[in-house]
């Protein structure tokens, strides 16, 4: 993939598990949520590997180890090594590891996943701005982190020390809905220090350089539910991308996606790694997917046909995306997708 303007979805003969021979998957909103699989997910997964493609989760949540991480997806029924798993922790520590000595002592204002990944880096993780940190770095530390965490590191951040973040999610999702993810966090001592971190997840190369490193893909996939992170990382690495409507991504902001926001391939949940993806064509003054045709007036999208909703939505993307890019902005979308019951 190269990071050209696209303005449809792909389509693709094979099936994507086939096509590629890594899946870099996201796990919230895509394998799990809130700690419960996701519909189809343990099935899909199940029937892509045993099919030859290889295995990989991607996650920006820093808070948990690896092998807690492998132990969880296992429990779900999704056999799963801590080598399978790489996460922000495991990202920024080596980001910090070629910044600062050998046995350097770092600040931490996060969990246990980020104490692991700096001690597999040679570095020391501390408590306290006291302890002389040679860096501070911040990850996801759940809900219940103090409050005097922050604090700590702003202390530290005040006299100079350099400031590391996993990554810069606002959010995450939870089995109740969505709630602050480290991202939020990272505002608060950037508010109270004026400081910018250095940031290693997605969607900054530092995480996907951290993902080729050790999955050794050579035609990766990335598959995500966020356009922001998942999406966008693809875009960066310059490799295709699968959204999935599982997590926090919904029609409507699909449609309305910048170019480094727009996926390869669109599907309704893991399934669509097991399928071919439908070709969107073009069809007189719109698109054509399935039994769907979708144009774009000057403040409207207009739909017409039937069959597959996904169709429809991939449809209206080639749609919005061609529109967006001719200059033509605010397309009311409302109504095209209440046909499809999105």
């Amino acid at each position: 993939m190269s990071q050209s303007v696209r303005t449809r979805p792909e389509g693709s003969g094979q099936a994507l598990s086939e096509a590629y021979d890594t899946a870099l998957l996201d796990l919230d909103g895509v394998v799990y949520a809130g700690g419960n699989a996701i519909a189809y997910a343990v099935e899909s997964l199940a029937t892509a590997r045993a099919g030859g493609m290889h295995l990989a989760y991607v996650t920006n949540n820093a808070l948990r180890t690896p092998d807690t991480v492998a132990d969880h997806l296992t429990e779900l029924g999704i056999p799963t090594g801590a080598d399978d798993v790489i996460t922000s922790a495991q990202a920024v520590a080596r980001l910090i590891s070629e910044q600062v000595p050998a046995g350097a002592g770092v600040l931490v204002i996060g969990g246990e996943g980020l104490r692991v990944a700096l001690r597999e880096r040679g570095l020391v993780p501390v408590e306290s701005a006291e302890d002389d940190p040679a860096a501070v770095v911040q990850g996801y530390g759940g809900p219940e982190l103090p409050w005097g965490r922050f604090a700590e590191a702003c202390y530290a951040i005040a006299r100079g020390v350099p400031w590391y973040a996993s990554n810069t999610d606002l959010t995450i999702p939870s089995a109740r809905g969505i709630a602050p993810g480290n991202g939020a966090a990272v505002e608060v001592v950037r508010i109270a220090t004026g400081a910018e971190p250095q940031v290693a997840g997605k969607p900054l190369p530092p995480m996907h350089r951290e993902t080729i490193l050790r999955t050794g893909a050579e035609r990766p996939l990335v598959v995500g539910d966020r356009l922001d992170t998942d999406i966008e990382g693809a875009f960066n690495g310059e490799v295709d991308s699968l959204l999935v409507l599982t997590g926090v991504t919904d029609a409507a902001q699909l449609l309305a996606a910048p170019p480094q926001h727009r996926p390869t391939y669109v599907d309704a949940d893991l399934r669509g790694l097991l399928t071919g993806q439908p070709e969107v064509v073009e069809a007189g003054d719109g698109f054509r997917c399935g039994g769907w045709t979708a144009t774009a007036g000057v403040d409207r999208l207009e739909l017409d046909g039937d069959g597959e909703a996904l169709d429809g939505l991939r449809a209206l993307c080639a749609a919005a995306w061609t529109a967006a890019g001719e200059g033509v902005c605010a397309l009311d979308a409302g109504k095209a997708l209440a046909r499809l019951e999105l």
